[in-house]
């Protein structure tokens, strides 16, 4: 008996110690805790970034196949490229089905769930140079096209990735022009005028970094403070077609090192991508170990798997395709959260995220970036903005989102906590194919137009 008293006085007091840790005190659940998550390695698509493929097609040609669009999940790849060739209109507007088969081509895109990179030229199809079908528009042509295509610009923006600098030579690649437009004036002439018609929040990539240095007179790198702000200068990024397939890339680079380093600092707030080509020498390195390193350097955010094919199927072959497939572009994750438990109904609460980039490059474009509330009881959503740019998520580096939030018109309740990374566009943002999905264990879910689950609940309201 004497021992029974002694173990119930055991348990009381244990009991009594256990019970303000136990129970749901306020100051317990008012103090936010640190929830940590594991990285995946999984292989996703996300928009506007990774491998892609290119779709060239002649004047008033055949539109895109709607069965290969749709087939592209399959290979993770959400962002096309499309080249239109205007060789039947160098001296004359564009058709009406010209312009009609660009329209139906992006809303094919955009019912793939695709983004795309578009570009223009007169000649380079099927590779010919030395006939009258080698020969480029004039510049009258070029600004009467370009002001011709403003609309399609404009009323597909939501499914442009970026625009490439064309119309001037063989694929619109800035050189080799029958009309004499290989200069500096007419380089600056169709930039500017392709930056008048295409709408501020896409930006327009030139095929060498000279080009733009030229143009804009200046060998500085874009800085952070002029990044975004809707300038030329800051709307303009770089492309090659010759990715490391030889010492200067055939005529990328003049000085070589300097502007690979240009284009590396320029490429914290302005794409780059492209292809590769047949290298020379032969034996020049296109290896991993060579591909690894230029594509981390240039910030690579997209490569053409149709060309150069020798090239990308040696990276298939030793192994290190997948890795590039993963970290082409952005690849966000997070790695910590401090969230609150509970609140009181309308009060403020603070939040911290804590995210890592492994890729090779950022966003480039503006996401819409919210915390998202789903009562666990009736399914319902509620959205709460977060001012944060996650385009200032660079690569190899940690980013921190804190940000006090207001509860406004939310009512009581269990909620868990997502994160919505969407699409800028009101026609895209419901919609998964185009809400980034963040590379961590069994976070993403498809409903609510793709959202990351934080993996943890807030309850607002008494307890």
């Amino acid at each position: 008996m004497k021992t029974i008293s002694i173990l119930l006085v055991f348990l009381l007091t244990v009991m009594s110690a256990c019970f303000p840790g136990c129970k749901n005190s306020r100051n317990d659940l008012d103090a936010s805790r640190e929830l940590k998550y594991e990285q995946s390695g999984e292989i996703f698509p996300n928009p506007e970034r990774g491998f892609t493929h290119l779709f060239g097609v002649g004047s008033e040609g055949k539109g895109l196949d709607t069965l290969r669009l749709a087939s592209l999940k399959n290979e993770n790849v959400s962002l096309i490229q499309r080249i239109y060739y205007f060789e039947k209109f160098k001296h004359s507007p564009l058709s009406e089905a010209e312009l009609s088969l660009m329209r139906s081509d992006l809303q094919k895109v955009r019912n793939a769930g695709l983004k795309c990179v578009l570009s223009f030229a007169y000649t380079g199809q099927d590779y010919v140079y030395n006939t009258e079908n080698g020969e480029d528009a004039p510049y009258e042509t070029i600004e009467q096209h370009l002001d011709q295509l403003g609309p399609v610009f404009e009323d597909n923006q939501d499914v442009i990735a970026f625009v490439q600098a064309g119309f001037i030579g063989p694929w619109g690649e800035w050189h080799s022009s029958t009309n004499g437009l290989e200069t500096t004036y007419y380089k600056t002439k169709v930039l500017e005028k392709m930056l008048s018609v295409i709408p501020k929040d896409i930006m327009v990539q030139v095929r060498t970094p000279r080009y733009k240095q030229e143009i804009f007179g200046t060998a500085e790198p874009l800085s952070g403070d002029l990044a975004f702000g809707g300038s030329n200068l800051a709307r303009v990024g770089h492309y090659n077609d010759c990715f490391m397939a030889s010492e200067d890339d055939y005529g990328t680079y003049v000085n070589i090192q300097a502007e690979k380093e240009y284009i590396s600092q320029e490429a914290l707030y302005v794409p780059t991508g492209g292809e590769t080509c047949p290298p020379v020498p032969d034996d020049y390195p296109t290896g991993c170990t060579n591909a690894r390193t230029t594509m981390r350097q240039l910030r690579w955010t997209y490569l053409n798997l149709d060309w150069y094919e020798p090239t990308v199927d040696g990276w298939r072959a030793s192994g290190c395709f997948d890795e590039f497939q993963r970290n082409l572009g952005y690849r966000l994750a997070l790695k910590s959260a401090t969230i609150p438990q509970i609140a009181e109904k309308d009060q403020e609460i603070k939040v911290i995220i804590n995210l890592t980039n492994a890729g090779y490059a950022p966003l480039y474009n503006f996401k819409n970036t919210s915390l998202i509330l789903k009562d666990a009881i009736t399914g319902e959503f509620h959205e709460v903005g977060l001012s944060v740019d996650l385009r200032d998520c660079k690569p190899i580096v940690q980013f921190s989102v804190e940000e006090t939030l207001k509860l406004t018109g939310i009512p009581e309740g269990n909620f868990n906590l997502y994160l919505k990374i969407a699409d800028r566009s009101e026609n895209l943002k419901g919609r998964s194919a185009y809400s980034v999905r963040l590379a961590n264990l069994n976070t993403w879910t498809e409903e609510n137009g793709g959202m990351n689950d934080l993996k943890c609940q807030l309850r607002i309201g008494k307890n």
